[in-house]
C-alpha cells in the first residue's frame, strides 16, 4: 500500500479527506531534529496496517500530537511602527529596508535585532516605486520604478544610486542565484533579467493564460515560480514556467479562499528548501507550497495580519519573514517567525 505525505493543519482537512489513503504530517519533518523524527517514526509505524479506515483514523490523530509537539510556524515576534503605505521591503545583513510609498521615495532602515529605526534613504528620480529586493553578492538594493520605467540600483548601505532603463512598466523584483535581477513586467507578461549594471540577459513572455503576473523568482531547476491573477481576473496561481514561458505545473485556479484557492496572490519568497512563500493579498494571509507547487498549510492568518499582505522577505537564515501589510491609507511590516 502507498502512502501519500500530506499536512492536516486544522482538524477540518483531516474531515475533508477521510476515507482517502493518506497519511498526515507538517512542513515541520524537515526541520526536526533526528531524535524526533524517529519518535514520530515509532509512533507512525505501529499504525500502518491494511485496514484503511483505522489507518486513516488513527495515524491522523498521531500526526495532530506530533505536529503540535515538533512545530510552531508563524509566530508574530514583531510589529513595526503604522507609516505610508508601504512598497517594497527587504534585508541585508542586521538591517531592515522598508520602502514607503511616498513621492519622496523614502526608505526606513531598521536593525533587525532590536527593530529601531536607524536612518531614512533616498532613491533620487524615484517616481512610483513598486517593489524592492537586495543581492548580498553586489551589496545593492534594485527598486522597480513604474513610473520611469527603470530599475534604480542603490548601494547598500550608503546611497550611491544608479538607474538602468527596463523598457515596459516593471512590477516586481528578485535576485537570483546567479545574482542577476528579474523584473516582472506585468501589463506585457514578460520576465526580464538583467545584470547588476543593467544589461539585458534574457526576455521570457509568459503562456497566454498567465494572466497579471505579479512576482517572479528562480526555483530550484533555473526554471522561474510566478504568481498571477489580478482583482479582475478568473484564475489566480502559483506557477512553475520553464525559459519558454509555458506552465509546467501550477497551484491554484479560480479565484477563492479555501486551502487550494487564492485570491490575488502578489508576492513570493522561499526559504533554503525551496518551499515557497505566498502573500495571499486578498484573502489576508500567507501560504506555504512545496517545492512541487503543492499546498502545505497558511503561515499567518487573517487575524494575526489585520491588513492586506503585499511584500514578503526572508532573512539571510531564513528564519524570520518580514511581511509588508496594507491597509486603505497605511501600512507596517510584520515580523514572523518561521
Amino acid at each position: 500500500m502507498n502512502y501519500t505525505i500530506r499536512l492536516f493543519s486544522r482538524k477540518s482537512e483531516i474531515n475533508s479527506v477521510k476515507g482517502d489513503r493518506v497519511a498526515g504530517v507538517s512542513y515541520a519533518l524537515y526541520r526536526m531534529s533526528i531524535f524526533q523524527l524517529c519518535l514520530f517514526l515509532m509512533l507512525s509505524s505501529s499504525f500502518i496496517e491494511s485496514n484503511s479506515q483505522r489507518l486513516n483514523r488513527l495515524f491522523c490523530i498521531s500526526i495532530v500530537s506530533v505536529c503540535v509537539m515538533c512545530v510552531a510556524v508563524g509566530r508574530v515576534i514583531q510589529k513595526l511602527p503604522d507609516g505610508e503605505r508601504i512598497a517594497g521591503v527587504t534585508s541585508l545583513d542586521n538591517l531592515l529596508y522598508v520602502l514607503r510609498s511616498t513621492p519622496a521615495g523614502q526608505i526606513e532602515v531598521y536593525d533587525t535585532k532590536s527593530y529601531r529605526l536607524q536612518r531614512h534613504l533616498s532613491v533620487p528620480g524615484l517616481r512610483t516605486g513598486r517593489d524592492m529586493t537586495a543581492c548580498s553578492r553586489n551589496r545593492c538594493a534594485y527598486i522597480s520604478d513604474g513610473g520611469n520605467k527603470c530599475v534604480h540600483r542603490l548601494a547598500l548601505p550608503g546611497a550611491d544610486a544608479k538607474t538602468w532603463p527596463v523598457g515596459d512598466i516593471p512590477y516586481c523584483v528578485s535576485v537570483t542565484d546567479k545574482h542577476s535581477v528579474l523584473v516582472t513586467c506585468d501589463r506585457v507578461r514578460k520576465i526580464k533579467e538583467f545584470s547588476t549594471d543593467g544589461k539585458l540577459l534574457n526576455e521570457v513572455s509568459v503562456a497566454q493564460d498567465v494572466v497579471s503576473p505579479g512576482h517572479t523568482i528562480q526555483s530550484f531547476s533555473d526554471e522561474f515560480i510566478v504568481c498571477h491573477g489580478g482583482d479582475y481576473n478568473a484564475v489566480h496561481r502559483v506557477c512553475l514556467v520553464d525559459y519558454d514561458g509555458q506552465v509546467v505545473k501550477a497551484f491554484g485556479g479560480s479565484k477563492g479562499s479555501d486551502s487550494q484557492q487564492m485570491n490575488h496572490p502578489v508576492h513570493l519568497a522561499f526559504d533554503k528548501n525551496k518551499f515557497v512563500f505566498v502573500a495571499d493579498y486578498n484573502n489576508h494571509r500567507v501560504l506555504l507550497l512545496s517545492p512541487a507547487m503543492d499546498y502545505v498549510h497558511e503561515v499567518v492568518a487573517r487575524d494575526k495580519l489585520n491588513g492586506l499582505p503585499t511584500r514578503l522577505c526572508l532573512n539571510a537564515d531564513k528564519t524570520c519573514l518580514y511581511i509588508a501589510v496594507n491597509n486603505v491609507m497605511s501600512g507596517r511590516v510584520v515580523v514572523v517567525k518561521v
